[in-house]
């Protein structure tokens, strides 16, 4: 991790599951109103090589992830070369690591009392560095915290139970932001390249089609199926 400070242990959330690590005390933590200058801190050996961050903005082998966005719309990815752990940025020669960007589409309160976030991707059986996720079309300056992303639509007349990933944002996420998270490196060869995302040849689960339903409660649909 780049940055200042200690790890500081912070106790586990429900029904949160995985993803989250403990959080180090950054100078961008500490006062948030310094990220209009000062971008979050990442873990370049967790993302592909030559990757820039900025306030605003993840650059990945000078591809702008906001670019991407403006090109192909989201859900999107991009992939570059895995950095080899602890050799200082070096790439691998077999290993790619993905970048996924998704749009938040819609943010409410857990029973939990933490913000939670539905997104226009599907992100069960993804393999996404969950500890890494960081908003890119803006520089917040709110605190963070604990937010709940939802893996995968919820469908309330499927009874999905709980599936989320917890993961430290800014609390003032709002729709129509854009998150970006790195997967975990998988090997290719010129004969073998699993898909980005999942590590298999299977591709990525798609985003059902999704169907006009009217609800009677002033509460979201897929929030209350998380509960």
């Amino acid at each position: 991790m780049l940055g200042w400070g200690v790890w500081v242990s912070l106790a586990p959330v429900e029904p949160g599951q995985g993803g989250r690590r403990p959080e180090s005390m950054t100078l961008t933590r500490l006062l948030p109103s310094l990220r209009r200058t000062l971008p979050d801190p990442i873990s370049h050996d967790l993302w592909p090589e030559a990757t820039i961050v900025t306030t605003t903005d993840v650059v990945v082998s000078g591809i702008s992830l906001l670019r991407l966005v403006e090109v192909c719309g989201t859900p999107c990815i991009h992939s570059g070369a895995a950095i080899v752990p602890g050799t200082n940025g070096r790439p691998s020669d077999t290993a790619k690591t993905a970048v996924l960007v998704v749009r938040v589409t819609e943010v409410a309160l857990h029973a939990s009392g933490n913000t939670v976030i539905e997104t226009d991707a599907r992100l069960d059986n993804l393999r996404l560095i969950w500890s890494e996720t960081r908003l890119i079309n803006r520089a917040s300056t709110a605190h963070s915290g604990v937010v709940l992303i939802a893996r995968r639509p919820v469908d309330p007349e499927l009874a999905f139970t709980a599936d989320v990933a917890s993961v430290d944002l800014p609390l003032d996420l709002r729709v129509g932001d854009l998150l970006a998270i790195p997967s975990r490196p998988i090997t290719t060869t010129w004969a073998l390249r699993p898909h980005p995302l999942t590590g298999t040849f299977a591709p990525a689960p798609d985003l059902p089609q999704s169907t006009s339903r009217s609800f009677p409660s002033d509460q979201p649909a897929w929030l209350s199926a998380l509960e």
